[in-house]
Parts: structure tokens; sequence; C-alpha cells
């Protein structure tokens, strides 16, 4: 019989590896994809936000693995902890847990209805464009497919905290907002990652045009802040801090160049997403 303290030992290393996976995401995706589910979704009742929860996590962790199966090589550089480059797994046990999540998680959609279950296969899609076509290498298909993704994981978690087969107008118009909000800022996750993603050959916007990149923030957060307190109707006070709030953000990446301070801005743009979609359910 197994010494328990090994069997301990083994599943803890196995419970942490699976936690390396999703470690960078919580923060800048897990979240925030919450947060703004539960601020547009009708009702909020605490057994649909957790079923929303694991739905969402499940799905994190296999994009993980399909994204750190592809990208080893560059996470030597950019982050060294995470479970391939490390040597806790190998790209062959990665790339097998992949396929085998993939399935996990079109059965767990299809148990939410046929809405979920078009949502996940819709990003399952994006996922095999991006990684397994290499759409990932060109920067305007990396951003289409990273709009699908968030777009998947924010319908698929709001449906399934309504209770429902689809959304209202209102989270329509919210998720369409928040599409090409991300559509035209999601390189903001790219200024810290200028050296791995240069290794690997890849064309990201930072890469293409590293003066043009930071002059497009610093001038699209702000814009952006000003269309959002237009469409919801922000009084003047509000309208400026919201104005503030994203001049701050655009001024950050444009004067702070290094990676330290390009995740930090990252880490500030992901909790001005939280706190814009808050602002909307309190209006809403």
């Amino acid at each position: 019989m197994s010494d328990p303290r090994i069997l301990f030992s083994r599943l803890a290393f196995h419970l942490e590896t699976i936690y390396l996976f999703t470690r960078s995401d919580y923060k800048t995706i897990f979240f925030p994809v919450i947060i703004f589910s539960v601020a547009i979704a009708p009702s909020v009742e605490v057994k649909q936000l957790v079923h929303a929860a694991i739905w969402l996590w499940i799905h994190l962790l296999q994009f993980n693995l399909s994204n750190q199966a592809h990208s080893a090589h560059e996470d030597v550089i950019n982050k060294p902890w995470r479970p391939l480059p490390s040597g806790r797994i190998t790209a062959d046990e990665t790339s097998r847990f992949r396929w085998l999540l993939l399935i996990v998680c079109l059965c767990l959609s299809g148990w939410h209805g046929a809405g979920v279950l078009s949502t996940s296969a819709a990003f399952f899609l994006a996922e095999i464009l991006y990684e397994d076509f290499r759409f990932n290498s060109d920067p305007v298909l990396r951003n289409l497919c990273n709009v699908g993704g968030y777009l998947a994981f924010e319908l698929g978690a709001t449906i399934i905290l309504s209770s429902k087969t689809s959304v209202d107008r209102t989270s329509l118009v919210a998720l369409l907002s928040s599409g090409l909000l991300i559509l035209t800022t999601i390189h903001a996750q790219d200024f810290a990652d200028v050296n791995g993603d240069s290794l690997s050959g890849r064309r990201t916007f930072p890469i293409i045009a590293p003066e043009g990149s930071r002059l497009y923030m610093l001038a699209a957060l702000p814009i952006w802040s000003i269309a959002l307190s237009m469409l919801w109707g922000l009084g003047p006070l509000c309208g400026m801090l919201f104005f503030l709030a994203g001049l701050y953000l655009g001024s950050r990446y444009y004067q702070f160049r290094d990676e330290r301070h390009d995740e930090s801005s990252f880490l500030i743009y992901s909790v001005s997403c939280d706190a814009i979609w808050i602002v909307h359910h309190i209006i809403h």
C-alpha cells in the first residue's frame, strides 16, 4: 500500500501545477469576467454564480493548456515559473490534457443548455484558429481571436448567471461595448511580453510600432472614457473622473516603458475594466 504522505505530496504537486497554468489570469481574466457577468446579468443567484465560476475556470484552464503548450519557448523568458519551462510537465502531456479537457468543457456546456454549448464551441474554434492555424502571428487576426475568446467567456458566464438561453438587450449592448473595447485596446497586455514575443517571431502591435502603440494607448483610453460616459449618460463629475482615469492609464503606458511598469499598467487596465462594469451595474 502506498504511503499516504507520498500520495498527498503527489496530489499537492499536481494541484499546484494546475494552479500555475492559470496563475496569471485570475486578476486579468477570471475576476474581470465574473464581475462583468454579475454586473450585466438581470439577476444573480449564488448557485448560478458558482456554476458560472466553475464553467469559466475550466475553460480558462483548457485555454492555458493550449496556449502554453505552444509557447513554452517564450515563457522561458516571460514566465519561467510556468509548468512547462519549470519542468513540471511535458509539452506532450499538456497537449493530451488540453484535448481531454476540451471534451469535458463541451459536455459541461451542454449540461447548461444550447446557448452555453454554442458559446463554448465558438470559443474552441477561436482557440484552434489562434494556436493551431497560427492566427496569433498576425496582429489583426490575433486581436480578433482575443476578442472572440473574451466575449465567449463573458457571454457563457452571463447566460449561466441568467439561467436563460440568451441575453437581453441591455446585456447585449454591454457585450458589444466590451468587445469593441477589447478589440481596440487588447494589446495593452502585449507590452510586458515584448521580449518573449520577439523571440518567438510574433508580430504584436508594440513590436511593430514601439512608439506608435504607446501613443495610441495615450489617445484611445481617454477617448473610450468619454464614449462610455456619453453612452451611459453620466453626469459632468462622473464623466470627468472617467476621463481622468483613462488619461492617467494612457499616460502610464506612454511614460513608463520597462517590463515591471508594463505589467502593473496592464493590471490597472484590468481593474479599470472591472470598475467600468461596476459603474454600469449601478446605473442600470
